[in-house]
């Protein structure tokens, strides 16, 4: 058995026939398994959805009690049968809730990961390796520039910054949905001691977090034209807030983007950022290297990233291996990396 007798590209995405199931399809469908919470995996509309509890529950925040007709909770680590293939859900270490999705057919295990990292997280439970026999694996940072520091180095710097500057509010963009939220919480484990105010798109998904328990701190979110007086406070918001009106606010303050692509100094200084911060939610070129190698899997699947690379490094290692090409996923991270208008 091979991973395409389990699993079929189609036009809204990866299939199942055993199982009459599609995983984070782009188009609505009779029955979809979600990986995690972001619109590019999440979308409305289908007519069942099987996923954690925390993610379906935020794709009711985003989209509405009514995103779907019939909804299912599943815990991890427990297999549900689908058809002719047994289902169970594993810790991606991606964001609150997102799971990688093993599909076990007579035996054959194929695991889906959806998007992962490997690094610390205090928001969302850390990665599960599992053994497989074919693995699909993102490749948003798939190249060896990509190497990621740790991200309370990276935080360290931003307070650095906080009191070398303690006249100017520091605007931090961040992708809504995880990383403001991992952002608030490493900036507290590394030492902050006051609010964190917030741009008020970001404050019902942070208020999810809270009530999961996520240790997200104290946040306050601004309201109205406070920024003049926020000299030497972190200020977290979308990517976009940072490059509009909504900006012109606060006087004179550091700008700071918050991903993995701020390893590109040029894609820094393209969006106007003085203090890139290297922090993603997305695993960098050596964990996208050694998850592949612990897994133990004999055939891999690369999807939406640097392709071409992972899988020029997977033959070179004796695995079978393909470019998907999927289309319509990774937004979270371009988000982040647009340059100014």
């Amino acid at each position: 058995m091979q991973a395409h007798d389990v699993l079929t590209q189609t036009p809204a995405g990866l299939y199942c026939p055993a199982g009459d199931f599609f995983i984070d399809p782009v188009r609505a469908c009779p029955r979809a398994l979600i990986t995690h919470g972001h619109a590019d995996h999440a979308r409305s509309g289908h007519g069942a959805v099987l996923a954690t509890r925390e993610t379906l529950a935020i794709m009711e925040l985003r989209y509405g009690a009514d995103f779907t007709t019939s909804r299912q909770v599943v815990r991890y680590s427990e297999p549900v049968r689908i058809g002719d293939v047994d289902v169970s859900f594993y810790p991606a270490g991606h964001v609150l809730g997102s799971a990688q999705i093993l599909i076990e057919a007579n035996g054959y295990r194929l695991v889906v990961s959806g998007d992962y990292k490997r690094g610390h997280d205090p928001t969302c439970v850390p990665f599960d390796v599992l053994r497989c026999d074919a693995f699909i694996s993102e490749a948003t940072f798939g190249l060896p520039v990509f190497r990621h520091p740790d991200p309370r180095g990276e935080v360290g710097r931003l307070l650095e910054s906080c009191k070398t500057f303690p006249d100017r509010a520091h605007l931090v963009g961040a992708y809504s949905l995880g990383k403001a939220q991992r952002l608030m919480a490493l900036i507290h484990e590394t030492g902050w001691n006051r609010p964190i105010h917030i741009h008020g798109a970001m404050e019902k998904i942070t208020e999810l977090y809270r009530a999961e328990g996520v240790p997200v701190g104290e946040t306050r979110k601004i309201a109205g034209k406070t920024g003049g007086s926020l000299g030497g406070e972190i200020v977290v918001c979308p990517p976009s807030a940072t490059r509009d009106l909504w900006a012109r606010g606060f006087s004179d303050p550091v700008v700071a983007f918050a991903s993995g692509w701020m390893r590109i100094r040029a894609r820094a200084r393209q969006g106007g950022v003085q203090l890139p911060l290297v922090v993603s939610d997305h695993a960098d070129w050596d964990e996208l290297c050694s998850t592949i190698l612990d897994t133990e899997c004999q055939e891999l699947w690369v999807t939406h990233g640097a392709e071409d690379a992972l899988v020029h490094w997977a033959v070179q290692r004796g695995l079978q291996a393909r470019p998907l090409h999927l289309m319509g996923y990774g937004e979270e991270e371009t988000e982040a990396a647009l340059p100014a208008q």
